[in-house]
């Protein structure tokens, strides 16, 4: 694919995440600063963690008077997803350099990982596209919580208008476009009843990266007993 097309269908990608991004991202920067973070405190959290759920989390923990091991593992659990997202995205960076991947991990998070996968499934997964997606969140999502740091008190609650659900929707979107290969289904629907008993005994956040795991083990298992087979 040509760099201009990489470029151009990258950022038509990454524009209705940002419509669901720029405001969570601007309701994360309110609740820092009303939570004691300053200005400049609250932006360098959001350029150095980036990673929402985590954001949030941390703030609530730490508002609450946790203690820093709590924190560190609450953190863990609800970004240890991001180990399976970093196996899989790493098999289509080969012609990145060693820095190139190192940044590419960094600024790997939901929507990115899932739009990396689209991408590498219809062809190639090119620096061009792959880091003009990928920042456009980045700095979409640290300019948004700056405002929101800055003009928080104007900033009402986002899912009035059903925006927390438009993240969610785009990721099983993009899911379902790989429904076409062979034992989709049958990965999909073990990922989900596994994530579904894990939400019902453990709660979140670790029903996602056991939804995952088991996902992952059931494909790894179709695929030993093909190469058996075969």
């Amino acid at each position: 694919m040509r760099p201009t097309s990489d470029f151009s269908d990258a950022l038509r990608d990454s524009l209705p995440l940002l419509v669901a991004l720029v405001p969570f991202g601007a309701v994360y920067g309110a609740f820092a600063v009303s939570s004691g973070l300053s200005v400049t405190q609250t932006l360098g959290f959001s350029l150095i963690v980036y990673a929402g759920a985590s954001q949030f989390l941390a703030l609530q923990l730490i508002g609450v008077g946790s203690p820093l091991w709590a924190v560190l593992v609450a953190v863990f659990a609800i970004n240890a997803r991001h180990i399976l997202y970093s196996a899989s995205v790493g098999r289509h960076l080969q012609r990145f350099s060693g820095p190139a991947k190192a940044a590419a991990f960094f600024l790997l998070v939901d929507p990115s990982f899932a739009a990396a996968e689209a991408r590498a499934a219809r062809g190639s997964l090119g620096k061009t596209y792959y880091f003009t997606f990928a920042l456009a969140l980045y700095v979409g999502w640290a300019l948004a919580s700056l405002a929101g740091a800055v003009f928080g008190g104007l900033i009402d609650d986002p899912r009035r208008y059903g925006l927390d659900f438009a993240i969610p929707v785009y990721f099983l979107a993009q899911t379902m476009a790989f429904r076409a290969r062979d034992g989709f289904w049958i990965v999909a629907g073990v990922s989900a009843l596994v994530a579904i008993l894990a939400a019902a005994t453990l709660g979140p956040p670790w029903h996602v990266t056991l939804g995952g795991l088991a996902g992952v083990a059931v494909a790894a298992l179709r695929a030993g007993r093909r190469g058996a087979a075969a």
